[in-house]
C-alpha cells in the first residue's frame, strides 16, 4: 500500500441546531470577526444573533457570485481595516472558499498571484491564515473541510486554488438545518457535486484506505436521499444525509485526489457563467463511462473494480455491474432535471479549447488514468 495522509479541520461539530455553538466557539479566537457571507445577508441574520450575544464585534463582507481574485483582494482589505481575528465563513462553497482564501491574504503578504496554481507561482504560505470558522448552508462543496479556496480569474477564464495545509478551518460547523427548504435546483446541483466528490475520491488514482471508507458512506448516503431531498425539501433525515454526504466529501478530495470532472469544471467555470455543481451534475456519468471503457482497455481490472463497487453502492444491488452505476447516474439526473452543458451556452465550438485546459487542470491530474484527448472530447460532446 502506498503512503498516505490524513488531515482535517481542527474541529467538526455537526447535527441539527449546532448553530447555536458558534458564540462559545467564534470567542475561542477573539473578539472581532469578519463575517462572509453568501447572496442573502439576510440568511446569516441568526447567525449574527449568536455572534452578538456572545460579544462579538462583526464586520460583513458579501459575496454574491464565485469568488474572484479581485473578490478576494477586497476581502483581504476588509479584514485588515476591521482588525479581524477570525474570518467566519457562511453559504455555500463560494462564501467558505472566499473566506479560506481571505483569511489567508490577510495575513501573507504579496500578491494573490504568488499563491494561486496553474496561472500564479504555487508558493506556499508563509503565515497562517487568521483562523477560519466554516458554516456550510448547502449540502455539497465540502469546503468546510479542505485545504484550498477556488477563485476565479476572469482575465484567464479559468479557476485556480490557492492550497496549503494552514488553510484547513480551525472549526467546520455542520447544521443540516440550514438546508432545509433549499429550493429543488439548487439541492440537485449540490447534491451532485457532493457525489461526484466522493466518487471521484475512491475512483482517484491516489486512493488510501481511511479516504476509501469515507467515501463509501458518502456515496451510500447520497444515492439514499438526495433524490428524497429534492422531492420532499423538509425530510429531516434526507437532509442530515445529504449534509453529511457533503462533509464526507470533503474528507475525501482533501486526503485523496479528484478526476477528469473537476478537471473540466476549472475551465468550464471560468469561461462560463454556471454553477459548479451544475457542471459537475452534467459531467460525472459521461466521465465515469470513459473512464471505465479506458480501464478496460488497458486491462485495469483494480480501476474497473472501483467503479462495480461504486455500482453496487448506488444501487443497493450487489449484482450490479460498473455500467449499471451509470445508467443509475444518468437516472438520477433525469429526475433531478440537470441541465445540459448546452444550457449555459457551451458549444461544439468551445469543445477544443476546454480539452485543452482541462487537460492541464490539476484535478485531472489525480484521474484514475490518463484519457486521450478524443476521449476528453467524447466526454464533452455527450455532456452537451
Amino acid at each position: 500500500m502506498a503512503n498516505f495522509e490524513f488531515a482535517t479541520a481542527a474541529r467538526i461539530v455537526f447535527g441539527a441546531g449546532a448553530l447555536k455553538q458558534i458564540g462559545a466557539l467564534a470567542s475561542e479566537y477573539g473578539q472581532r470577526a469578519l463575517l462572509v457571507v453568501g447572496g442573502s445577508v439576510g440568511r446569516a441574520e441568526s447567525l449574527l444573533g449568536y455572534l452578538s450575544a456572545a460579544g462579538l464585534e462583526v464586520t460583513v463582507f458579501s459575496v454574491q457570485h464565485e469568488p474572484t481574485i479581485a473578490l478576494a483582494q477586497a476581502g483581504r482589505e476588509a479584514a485588515l481595516s476591521s482588525r479581524a481575528q477570525m474570518v467566519v465563513g457562511f453559504g455555500g462553497g463560494s462564501a467558505l472558499d472566499a473566506a479560506k482564501a481571505i483569511a489567508a491574504l490577510a495575513t501573507n503578504p504579496g500578491d494573490p498571484l504568488d499563491y494561486l496554481e496553474v496561472i500564479g507561482k504555487a508558493q506556499p504560505l508563509t503565515r497562517a491564515p487568521l483562523p477560519i470558522l466554516a458554516i456550510p448552508t448547502t449540502a455539497g462543496t465540502g469546503s468546510e473541510v479542505t485545504r484550498n479556496a477556488v477563485l476565479a480569474s476572469p482575465e484567464a477564464q479559468v479557476k485556480v486554488s490557492m492550497r496549503h495545509l494552514l488553510m484547513l478551518p480551525r472549526v467546520a460547523l455542520i447544521d443540516p438545518e440550514l438546508t432545509y427548504g433549499l429550493p429543488a435546483p439548487i439541492t440537485a446541483s449540490t447534491g451532485m457535486d457532493a457525489l461526484t466528490q466522493n466518487i471521484e475520491p475512491y475512483t482517484c488514482n491516489a486512493p488510501n484506505p481511511i479516504v476509501d471508507a469515507l467515501a463509501a458512506q458518502g456515496i451510500q448516503r447520497a444515492a439514499r436521499s438526495l433524490r428524497r431531498a429534492y422531492e420532499q425539501p423538509h425530510d429531516v433525515q434526507a437532509r442530515e444525509d445529504m449534509a453529511l454526504a457533503s462533509l464526507l466529501g470533503g474528507l475525501s478530495l482533501a486526503n485523496a485526489k479528484l478526476g477528469a470532472v473537476h478537471g473540466f469544471a476549472a475551465p468550464i467555470g471560468g469561461m462560463f457563467s454556471v454553477p459548479h455543481g451544475a457542471v459537475c451534475a452534467a459531467l460525472l456519468p459521461h466521465v465515469m463511462r470513459a473512464n471505465i471503457e479506458a480501464a478496460q482497455e488497458a486491462q485495469r481490472q483494480d480501476i474497473v473494480e472501483r467503479y462495480v463497487q461504486v455500482a453496487r453502492w448506488l444501487t443497493d444491488d450487489p449484482q450490479a455491474s460498473a455500467q449499471n452505476g451509470v445508467d443509475w447516474v444518468l437516472a438520477l439526473s433525469q429526475v433531478l432535471a440537470i441541465p445540459p452543458l448546452s444550457a449555459y451556452g457551451i458549444g461544439e465550438a468551445h469543445i477544443d479549447e476546454l480539452v485543452d485546459k482541462a487537460a492541464r487542470a490539476s484535478s485531472m491530474k489525480g484521474n484514475a488514468l490518463v484519457l486521450s484527448a478524443l476521449r476528453l472530447r467524447a466526454i464533452l460532446e455527450a455532456a452537451l
